[in-house]
């Protein structure tokens, strides 16, 4: 009988991409953020450049390596990712400076992220399809569409009804509902196409490409560590370790929906609502 264990080659070579894909994975989101950047512009952009021309060489060359032809896929996807982030940099207010309309209002919020979410999303579903993949591999299918419009929807509406508590989280201040009933599209259209990018960019790339190497537990576990490091330095709520604490068990939960459902929709309904309370506190503190 053939025995299923790791030798210590394949043992050390999977530790080697747990750690590039962490590196990478964190460089690409949190250096060369589209929300974010640490470097000036013009570092900035020579970074975007180099890095996103050493990932499209090591997909090449890693594509025709017999013995590495395997990571191409998860190449791949770093490589999608920095594209997608770098052009949602250059692009991303092109909606608000088009409709002259003001970023730091619930309207300019939306619109914002609405550009942002197709920017992304198209990236990705272009290079996916360009590369000889399917919308299927990034999760983009019906699946189990019953079942993920059922935890998707309850778990979207135990989050709205909750929301209000859960904004002190966040820092919301005079949440009346004078206040919130204007804001009631413009939180939808934010909380929905961030749900749809952020899945997409995370989960919806790498779930497949990560499998074959660590299996499904572990690849989720390790997308959920990166995207939870990825919110270590976010600005809208004081209880950082709080948030992050909550985070985790939540990304845990949206890549195990995907993997259940064989589709995005549950994933995104649930993170839609979860985002609920983060917006409802930003858009308290707007002037």
């Amino acid at each position: 009988m053939k025995s299923n264990r790791l030798s210590a080659r394949e043992w050390g070579e999977r530790i080697i991409l747990c750690l590039l894909f962490t590196a990478l994975g964190s460089l690409i989101m949190i250096v060369f953020s589209p929300w974010r950047p640490l470097l000036g512009s013009v570092n900035d952009y020579l970074g975007r450049i180099g890095l996103i021309v050493l990932l499209l060489i090591a997909v090449l060359v890693v594509r025709k390596s017999k013995r590495l032809e395997k990571y191409w896929q998860v190449l791949l996807g770093l490589f999608i990712m920095a594209v997608a982030v770098s052009l949602d940099w250059v692009f991303g207010i092109f909606m608000i400076d088009h409709l002259s309309v003001n970023g730091e209002t619930p309207v300019g919020f939306a619109l914002m992220k609405l550009n942002e979410c197709a920017v992304i999303v198209g990236v990705i579903i272009t290079f996916t399809i360009a590369s000889g993949g399917s919308l299927g591999s990034i999760y983009i299918q019906k699946g189990n569409l019953k079942l993920g419009l059922i935890i998707g929807l309850i778990a979207f509406f135990i989050a709205l009804a909750g929301s209000i508590p859960m904004a002190n989280l966040f820092n919301a201040t005079d949440l009346s509902l004078a206040r919130m009933i204007p804001w009631i599209p413009w939180v939808l259209i934010f909380v929905l196409t961030n749900a749809a990018l952020e899945e997409l960019l995370f989960r919806g790339l790498f779930l497949r490409k990560l499998q074959p190497f660590f299996g499904k537990f572990m690849s989720n576990f390790l997308i959920a560590f990166v995207f939870t490091l990825l919110h270590g330095s976010v600005n809208y709520t004081t209880y950082q370790y709080l948030f992050l604490a909550i985070l985790f068990p939540l990304a845990l939960a949206w890549g195990y929906i995907i993997q259940k459902t064989d589709s995005l929709w549950g994933s995104i309904l649930f993170h839609a609502g979860m985002d609920i309370p983060i917006m409802l506190g930003i858009f308290s503190n707007l002037s």
